[in-house]
């Protein structure tokens, strides 16, 4: 028997954990069902033959990062097999975003239907963490012997950010293996080899509140945030507009940086209330070519620039959020192997692309740990009604994950 008809043997038994998982509600926010589920998935690993623990996330560690959710406890399941380097890190966020409306079956009582597993985390991300250990049994039952190890990090809250999750497993633990693996539904056919960055922050316009009948009285803050919108969309977008990154997406939109205005605004107290206070945010999303750091200061600057335009008001600038861009070098030795175990399953090379979303590998690029995010998956899918993953991209995935194995530990 090949080494690849393990995996064709095993299939039934990866779609039954694949199953059981969807089946734990692990719905974030707030954070529910983490601990049944981390045992749950600690027990298959460890009839695996693998060394497991588990760690609970410091109540004051996620109260400072997200301290509504601080009741609600979060754990991380590590799974260890083999001694040694090169170490091939596997990395799966358990949690799932709430199910919301327009199912057709029940969100949580996954159902096989056209050769499709239907259920909430599916795609997103149940089914990497299944490919994962369907590959791990299938490895194990064909190799004896091996050099170096294999580690399953199962994390929480990466919908929400991740700090707790991979951040606190990369910052806290200090792990830092060789190669890094995140299953997240990129497809067979694609390997997100980074991710978008973004820069959050909030533009507060200071006025001075009147009552409405003497509006001559007062500042309207509403007022000059929508001149300030304008001037940001007129002098600053149009700078953005004439970049692009060097890089492939999976939109060619995507190449170029971007800003969003208005998400968020907050101001105003009544109709008949001059405004002396508003505020909208700015979410400037950053290319892996850009620095964090400069594209903060850039805004900075450029706010800086027109607050002498507006001498009746006060301007701040308050950051509300940094994101790292990730990238891994497209040349690098896990690109390369994973790009010939690819190759060998679906016969063609798999696209290197830009995530447009932000993902946990920012957590290990910062550490300079060559980091790929390749998982079985139907793009579209995440967070969807009816949300789904195709058998034949689970099937698949596991065998690329194997032919990786078998290529960095067996050569």
């Amino acid at each position: 028997m090949s080494i690849f008809e393990k995996i064709n043997k095993n299939l039934d038994w990866g779609l039954k954990i694949l199953k059981d998982m969807i089946s734990i509600p692990t719905i974030n926010p707030p954070g529910e069902k983490y601990k049944e589920f981390v045992y749950y998935a600690r027990d298959t690993l460890k009839d695996l033959g693998m060394k497991t623990e588990i760690i609970e996330v410091p109540k004051d560690y996620v109260s400072k990062y997200y301290q509504d959710y601080s009741s609600y406890p979060r754990y991380i399941l590590l799974g260890r097999l083999g001694e040694g380097k090169p170490i091939i890190h596997f990395n799966g966020h358990y949690d799932v975003v709430p199910p919301g409306s327009g199912w057709d079956t029940d969100p949580f009582e996954p159902i096989i239907k056209n050769n499709k597993i239907y259920g909430r985390g599916s795609d997103d991300m149940k089914g990497g963490i299944a490919s994962f250990i369907l590959t791990l049994k299938s490895f194990i039952e064909n190799v004896s012997n091996f050099k170096g190890s294999i580690e399953i990090a199962l994390v929480p809250d990466e919908e929400i950010g991740g700090e707790t999750g991979s951040g606190f497993l990369t910052k806290e633990l200090k792990i830092k293996p060789d190669y890094v693996i995140i299953g997240e539904p990129s497809s067979t056919n694609v390997i997100w080899i980074g991710h978008k960055g973004a820069f959050w922050a909030l533009i507060e316009i200071y006025g001075k509140q009147a009552h409405g009948s003497t509006p001559w009285l007062g500042i309207n803050a509403f007022e000059y945030m929508t001149k300030i919108a304008i001037k940001i969309m007129n002098e600053y977008k149009p700078i953005l507009d004439a970049r692009k990154s060097k890089y492939e997406y999976d939109d060619s939109r995507g190449a170029k940086p971007t800003i969003t205005i208005g998400g968020e605004i907050k101001g105003g107290a009544k109709t008949n209330i001059v405004p002396g206070y508003y505020a909208f945010s700015i979410d400037r999303r950053i290319t892996p070519d850009e620095n964090i750091q400069d594209v903060e200061k850039e805004i900075i600057e450029f706010i800086e620039k027109i607050k002498p335009e507006y001498p009746d008001i006060k301007i701040n600038i308050k950051v509300t959020n940094r994101l790292q861009p990730a990238l891994t070098d497209p040349n690098s030795e896990l690109i390369t192997y994973s790009k010939l175990a690819a190759k060998e399953i679906i016969n063609k090379d798999p696209k290197l692309t830009i995530c447009l979303g932000g993902l946990d590998m920012r957590y290990y690029t910062e550490n300079n740990i060559q980091t790929i995010t390749y998982g079985p998956g139907a793009l579209g899918n995440a967070h969807i009604a009816n949300e789904y993953l195709p058998i034949e991209e689970f099937e698949k995935m596991s065998k690329i994950y194997l032919a990786l194995l078998n290529k960095i530990l067996r050569t």
